[in-house]
C-alpha cells in the first residue's frame, strides 16, 4: 500500500537497516507496546498497524515482523513522512541525509496515525531497528 487509507488508534512506525530480521523487529515492537502499557497507555482493544517508508518496501524483515505480530504493514510516501517531519521528537543526521526526515520511525508513526497524531513513545532502537508509536487524536483534543 502506498498511503494508508485506514484509521488506526495506534500507529507503530518502523525503521531498520538492510537485512534486519523480522524476529528482531517484532521483539522491538513487543517491547515498545509493553513500555506503553507500563506508562498506562492503552494498547489493547483499538486498531494498531505498522508503518514505514516506501523505500523499505523490499525489506523482508519488515513483512516478516508484520506476519509475526499479526499486524498490517503500510508503506508511506516520502511526501507523507516529510509533511510531519517537524513534529518528530528525535533526529538522526544519517537518516536525515538518506530519507529527508529526522526519524523514519517517528515520522512513519505520525503520518500513519493521522493529521492530529501525537507521539506517545519516541524512537527506541535496538539491533539496527527502530520503533516509535503515535496515537491518533481528533482536532478538538490536539494540542
Amino acid at each position: 500500500m502506498s498511503a494508508p487509507l485506514v484509521t488506526v488508534d495506534l500507529a507503530i512506525g518502523l525503521g531498520c537497516r538492510k537485512g534486519v530480521s523480522g524476529a528482531v523487529i517484532a521483539s522491538l515492537v513487543r517491547d515498545a507496546l509493553e513500555m506503553l502499557a507500563q506508562m498506562g497507555v492503552a494498547t489493547q482493544g483499538g486498531s494498531v498497524a505498522l508503518f514505514t517508508t516506501n523505500a523499505k518496501r523490499d525489506e523482508p524483515g519488515l513483512s516478516d515482523a508484520a506476519a509475526r505480530l499479526a499486524m498490517p504493514l503500510h508503506f508511506l510516501s516520502p511526501a507523507a513522512m516529510k509533511a510531519v517531519a517537524g513534529r518528530a521528537q528525535t533526529s538522526s543526521p544519517r537518516v536525515l541525509a538518506l530519507f529527508g526526515v529526522p526519524s523514519v520511525a517517528e515520522t512513519a508513526a505520525l503520518a500513519g496515525a493521522g493529521p492530529f497524531a501525537e507521539i506517545v513513545l519516541a524512537r527506541i532502537a535496538r539491533d539496527d531497528a527502530t520503533c516509535a508509536i503515535a496515537r491518533a487524536t481528533n482536532k478538538d483534543s490536539a494540542p
